[in-house]
């Protein structure tokens, strides 16, 4: 299975699987599919926790902060911080920043006392670094650190929109993506 073998390997940090989503068009659905069972094994645990009205909030938001964060980087990786070899569009970063996404799947277990809340820690530390994976490999940054300082640019930013319009509407929608 396509997909599931992208997600795994993309949770490996594998540059060909990050290069791979890259250059096909045709991932982006596979990338939001990969978004959203994150997300929504993500809510299940938030869900079992704090009741079930967080499960679609909780996976709109998730796509919302994806769709952001990843135009959000491709402004900023393309137009203010690029290298010499730098050249994406906004579907090479749905595509690599989605698939990132995979290890998110690990934050089902939340909600199981003790492990649940470290697990879910490590798995969003875990999705920190395929981000920067992702975005170095979208944006053909030969710098790790300069994929890092766009990634941390494009979250403050990013966490400031969905605060300015989410959060002080009282939706409670969670800054992205991790």
């Amino acid at each position: 299975m396509q997909i599931l073998d992208r997600a795994i390997g993309a949770a490996k940090l594998d540059v060909a699987t990050y290069e791979a989503v890259e250059h096909d068009s045709n991932a982006t659905l596979q990338a939001a599919l990969v978004v959203i069972v994150a997300s929504l094994l993500s809510s299940v645990g938030v869900a079992i926790a704090l009741g079930p009205s967080y499960l679609i909030l909780t996976t709109v938001g998730a796509v919302i902060d994806w769709a952001l964060w990843a135009t959000l980087l491709w402004f900023i990786g393309t137009k203010l911080a690029p290298e010499a070899t730098t050249e994406a569009d906004i579907g090479q970063l749905l595509r690599t920043l989605g698939f990132a996404a995979s290890p998110g799947v690990l934050r089902i277990f939340v909600f199981i006392p003790l492990i649940g809340p470290i697990v879910a820690f490590l798995a969003s530390i875990w999705m920190i670094v395929t981000m920067v994976v992702a975005a170095r490999q979208a944006l053909d940054y030969a710098s790790t650190l300069r994929a890092i300082v766009v990634c941390v640019a494009g979250w403050l930013i990013a966490a400031l929109v969905i605060w300015l319009f989410f959060g002080t509407a009282g939706l409670g929608i969670n800054v992205p993506p991790v």
